[in-house]
């Protein structure tokens, strides 16, 4: 598959170590660009996928590629029993408890080093999984979703937010341009790393999106798939259960 093969970096090292190296690079920016370079419109996508699991009431809900927690902070309104959010950048995760112990949620939201290829929690322990821009960046794709399908609850729910190509002419042109001469240009001025917010581009472009996303969530056995273009198509919200 395309999308397993395209890396922040040129070297030998695994996607899944060239991500780590990448996010550890850039976790002081990160929050700062990502609403910089969204235009703040993340919180807003991000209460969206929240709002897909408040009528099932999640008790026990994993973030994977947690990040710096946003996600398991903003699932913290669903009151669930517990949040563990899985990451491989440790430097992304330290801000992330920063947050956690800032808004006192300390005792419902735990980060850990994990992904979720290799994540070993039982089968059936979680009634709810989220992911936040972080599907792009799986080492394995289908490896990934085939182990968060076997930790779901039966009837469990996977919500996921990633960013998505436009179909529309004009919308696409503006989003290339954006996206490849722009924000790499931001990135390199604030983060230093000259290839993490290339790597953005070049990750979306080769990730199956929209309906093709889907036709993978089928193919693995999830039920009731269905997705949500955001923004004239710039992202799209995922759903399945299993």
């Amino acid at each position: 598959m395309k999308h397993d093969t395209v890396t922040p970096y040129n070297n030998s090292d695994s996607k899944k170590e060239q991500i780590a190296k990448m996010f550890d690079n850039i976790s002081h920016r990160y929050d700062f660009l990502n609403t910089l370079l969204s235009f703040g419109t993340q919180k807003g996508w991000r209460k969206k996928c929240v709002k897909l699991l408040a009528d099932k009431k999640p008790k026990q809900l994993l973030d994977v590629a947690t990040g710096t927690a946003d996600f398991a902070i903003e699932c913290a309104v669903l009151s669930p029993e517990k949040i563990i959010g899985v990451d491989i950048s440790e430097g992304m995760m330290k801000l992330g408890r920063e947050k956690v112990l800032k808004k006192g949620l300390e005792k419902m939201i735990t980060l850990e080093y994990g992904n979720a290829e290799t994540i070993e929690y039982s089968d059936n322990t979680f009634d709810a999984i989220v992911i936040g821009y972080g599907v792009r960046n799986f080492q394995n794709l289908e490896i990934g979703l085939t182990n968060l399908l076997r930790v779901l609850k039966p009837g469990g729910q996977l919500v996921i937010l990633e960013f998505s190509y436009p179909k529309n002419a004009f919308v696409k042109a503006f989003y290339t341009f954006y996206f490849s001469y722009i924000t790499p240009l931001i990135g390199r001025i604030f983060s230093k790393d000259k290839r993490a917010y290339s790597y953005l581009m070049e990750s979306v472009k080769a990730f199956p999106n929209n309906e093709n996303f889907v036709t993978i969530l089928n193919k693995l056995n999830y039920k009731n798939t269905s997705y949500k273009t955001l923004s004239m198509g710039v992202a799209a919200i995922y759903y399945a259960e299993k």
